[in-house]
């Protein structure tokens, strides 16, 4: 539980400085002289080498096996970038910044989270997973609140990138430590016999379909904030408050969600998936009172993505290949969001209703997929009883 906690204060620090950077690099390229596109191309390109990155930096990981490598210098990477955007000059020099914080997020998270499967055995991965991710969104609303805080007080974007460098150094040094006191999580994993495996199971494999299908039917949160600014939902004052709010139910949901993982398995996530697919029509079709409600649902569906969705891939998976699961994982998962969010923004243009059927067929699609994988486990815990 301690490795759990330094991880997720890590965690937390790190979310405060990039999440807190995310909230301003906007408005800032837009000072720097940069247009819409070069905004949208950008933010695009910086997922995009975000998720597919992770497919390499997870099969390194487990060739080499230098898992606290990766994990050091990717966390390096993407946090001391942050401070260097108080330097930037020109929007092309921010823009470079911005994809390299990316890539370092890319180069740790397979390698972190192959370390945390190995350590949430003990506690049970869907609580452990669910603990890291409470802690990890406590960081998310915090950082744009503070970037807001420091902006409001100096006025400037360049003072409020520098202050970021301290919850930077925080995570760097709640890290070390990490890495000082547990060298070796892997050993904190109880060794289960098992047959040898040549690559990854079949039940992955249809859980990856499953969580590509969820990603892909789940709307990005700056779609949502358009249609509420366009449709006049909300006061664009209010706006960035829903996504506090939505953040903080993220919270909650994942601990919650992640105990319950623990207890019934995967059908836990079939029904999150389904309550959270009602977050589609209430956002975009309700007034506040329901776009709030939608928030709710969406800041749920996100806990158990977080949080169960990281927890079952370290139970499909062999401790030898976990790297290389996550990557895979996180590629395809982050695939599915690209396609499935510019689909989506190409069909609000011609029809709401396109962009509602579309999300809800695609999660209600993924809940059965969920119920099925569920189902199967449940009888291989038969056979094997």
């Amino acid at each position: 539980m301690r490795f759990i906690v330094l991880l997720g204060l890590v965690s937390l620090c790190a979310d405060v400085t990039y999440e807190g950077a995310r909230s301003i690099t906007g408005p800032f390229l837009a000072v720097l002289g940069a247009s819409g596109t070069v905004v949208g191309v950008v933010a695009g390109l910086g997922e995009l080498l975000g998720y597919s990155l992770r497919l390499l930096s997870g099969l390194l990981s487990d060739r080499t096996r230098q898992y606290w490598l990766f994990t050091l210098t990717g966390y390096a990477v993407n946090l001391l970038a942050i401070p260097l955007m108080a330097l930037a000059g020109r929007w092309e020099v921010l823009a470079g910044l911005m994809l390299a914080e990316r890539i370092g997020k890319a180069l740790r998270t397979p390698a972190r989270d192959a370390m945390l499967s190995h350590v949430t055995q003990v506690t049970g991965r869907g609580w452990g997973f669910g603990l890291h991710e409470a802690m990890d969104q406590i960081g998310a609303v915090g950082g744009p609140l503070l970037a807001s805080l420091v902006l409001a007080s100096r006025g400037d974007y360049r003072a409020a990138f520098a202050f970021l460098a301290i919850p930077a150094g925080l995570a760097i040094a709640a890290l070390l430590a990490a890495r000082r006191l547990y060298p070796r999580p892997r050993d904190l994993e109880i060794a289960a016999p098992r047959l040898a495996a040549r690559g990854l199971r079949r039940t992955y494999w249809l859980y990856l379909l499953g969580a590509a299908l969820v990603a892909a039917g789940f709307a990005d949160f700056p779609l949502i904030a358009f249609h509420f600014e366009r449709a006049a939902v909300v006061s664009p004052n209010a706006i960035p408050v829903l996504y506090a709010v939505a953040m903080g139910v993220d919270a909650l949901s994942a601990l919650v969600f992640g105990r319950l993982f623990d207890r019934l398995g995967l059908g836990v996530l079939a029904g999150a998936t389904a309550l959270g697919a009602l977050f589609a029509p209430l956002v975009f079709l309700g007034d506040a009172a329901l776009a709030l409600a939608g928030m709710v649902c969406w800041g749920m569906s996100m806990g158990a993505q977080e949080s169960i969705l990281r927890a079952a891939v370290a139970e499909m998976s062999d401790p030898e290949r976990r790297g290389t699961a996550y990557g895979i994982f996180n590629v395809g998962y982050g695939l599915a969001w690209f396609a499935g969010s510019a689909l989506m923004g190409a069909c609000y243009d011609v029809s709401l209703p396109a962009v509602l059927a579309f999300s809800l067929s695609l999660q209600v699609l993924a809940a059965f997929v969920f119920l099925r994988l569920g189902a199967l486990a449940r009888l291989r815990a038969s056979v094997d009883n």
